[in-house]
């Protein structure tokens, strides 16, 4: 391995944890993944981002090479496997992901932050769409989670979208909360008082 630890990143995880499988190589990575349903909470929409984990993984003594194999009509593609180095990154890595919360920075807490910047009004037909959106997203969440739940693999293989399912709702009510304050008008700014306030040297949450 070389010198400066690799940085864990929910792709590289996946990667190691699916090689403690079988050897893969990255097109059957990137199939499984989607098979899974694990594209649900890794981007692999770009094999490329997969090649370039990979060839990170192999730098730093994670993978390596163990031949290369034909995959029905395709040409031949080198498969990879997890070195024993790899195994013990996966499990420090799940240990640390799992038991230690970190700040992510999502796009949508940003633009809350700077919501002022918009009318109450634009702010409340944004919300209402995004609401929409959310409501969607929960009752897919509810036809996987009902689709999985008989297929005798358990709770275990499902808990990813437990946790996104109890998100969802969460942002969803409150959502909720805040259409009803802004369309009761409890809820209101003005771009004018707020910019005034800051030019007199006020806090804008005084």
């Amino acid at each position: 391995m070389t010198d400066a630890p690799l940085r864990s990143s929910p792709l590289a995880l996946t990667v190691l944890s699916l090689l403690h499988y079988q050897p893969l190589h990255p097109y059957g990575m990137q199939r499984l993944i989607k098979q899974w349903g694990k594209d649900q909470v890794v981007n692999v929409n770009q094999r490329a981002s997969i090649y370039r984990t990979i060839e990170r993984l192999l730098a730093a003594g994670l993978v390596e090479v163990h031949g290369t194999g034909r995959d029905q009509q395709y040409a031949e593609r080198t498969l990879y496997q997890v070195t024993d180095a790899g195994r013990e990154v996966t499990r420090a890595w799940l240990l640390e992901m799992l038991g230690t919360p970190k700040q992510e920075f999502p796009q949508f807490p940003v633009a809350l932050s700077f919501v002022l910047m918009l009318t109450p009004e634009e702010a409340l037909a944004v919300l209402k769409q995004r609401a929409q959106i959310v409501t969607r997203a929960l009752g897919q969440l509810d036809a996987a989670l009902a689709a999985e739940g008989g297929d005798g693999l358990g709770r275990v293989v499902m808990l990813e979208i437990e946790y996104q399912r109890a998100v969802t709702a969460a942002e969803l009510g409150w959502l909720a909360s805040v259409i009803e304050d802004l369309t009761a008008g409890r809820l209101t700014w003005s771009w004018e008082e707020l910019t005034a306030l800051a030019g007199s040297g006020q806090a804008l949450d005084d």
